[in-house]
């Protein structure tokens, strides 16, 4: 995932050195699930798929090996630079707020934590939908980040409260960025809208507790975003004080809610 901002700068730099464990983070939360929503009947073999915003490329791989030798497999990111083609996986440095679609048309697009961010996210989604093959799945996947990430445990009252304080500061400078928190909660009247059949969503959270990979993805966010957290009134001393909480074990705190919207081409194949 490569973050976009309102003035075309990118929030979240696949260069950047806390990217590689951002993307790890997120990987190890996401990939099982969105595994499951790509199982049978909407990944075959064979098919032609377009993986948007590949980010560190896990699930082009995952995808490519499902459709198999007679596969086609698309990864493309404004920043490919952890991506790597290998048998049917190509790569390709691609902007999907302003290029057209690459090649033909696809039986699987899959675009996760993209068009959050995206100021003219609908747009995007109905090109993507109208780059879909007959029969093709379009497969929608982004953080909801309205909902509070509710503390379960913690340390003290206080540590609870400077975890709420940091996390409003870093939904706040999202949403300067041009981000849509809510837009998850659109994408099921969105690919609807755009014509798309069997259309459904799933909604995933789970409890991450001090020192696992998902607590990781709060603080390597939180230091991606350190300018402009300290520039919105945070100090340096909360910014330590909340990354030694996300490391201690006696914290835990409710996960993002991911939600996964999925819809089909209606058209026959």
């Amino acid at each position: 995932m490569t973050t976009a901002t309102s003035d075309g700068a990118y929030t979240f730099d696949n260069g950047a050195p806390d990217a590689v464990p951002q993307m790890q983070a997120l990987e190890s939360f996401l990939d099982p699930i969105t595994t499951r929503r790509l199982a049978s009947p909407v990944l075959r073999p064979g098919a032609a798929c377009w993986e948007v915003g590949a980010g560190g490329g896990s699930m082009a791989r995952r995808i490519a090996r499902a459709t198999g030798e007679k596969g086609h497999v698309l990864a493309t990111d404004i920043d490919p630079t952890h991506l790597t083609a290998d048998g049917n996986l190509r790569v390709r440095r691609h902007d999907v707020r302003t290029e057209a679609p690459p090649g033909d048309v696809y039986d699987l697009i899959h675009a996760r934590l993209v068009l959050l961010h995206l100021p003219d996210r609908r747009r995007v989604l109905r090109t993507l939908a109208g780059a879909l093959a007959p029969g093709g799945w379009l497969v929608v996947e982004e953080f909801d980040c309205t909902a509070p990430q509710r503390v379960l445990t913690a340390p003290t009252d206080d540590a609870a409260k400077l975890f709420a304080q940091v996390m409003d500061a870093m939904m706040g400078v999202l949403e300067d960025h041009g981000a849509d928190l809510g837009w998850a909660q659109d994408v099921h009247t969105e690919m609807a809208l755009a014509g798309l059949t069997d259309v459904d969503t799933i909604t995933h959270s789970q409890s991450w507790a001090g020192g696992s990979t998902g607590a990781s993805l709060y603080e390597t966010n939180s230091r991606q975003l350190e300018p402009d957290l300290l520039a919105a009134g945070l100090s340096p001393q909360q910014l330590d004080a909340f990354r030694r909480l996300l490391r201690d074990p006696g914290f835990a705190v409710m996960s993002y809610h991911f939600v996964s919207t999925r819809g089909r081409d209606p058209h026959r194949r």
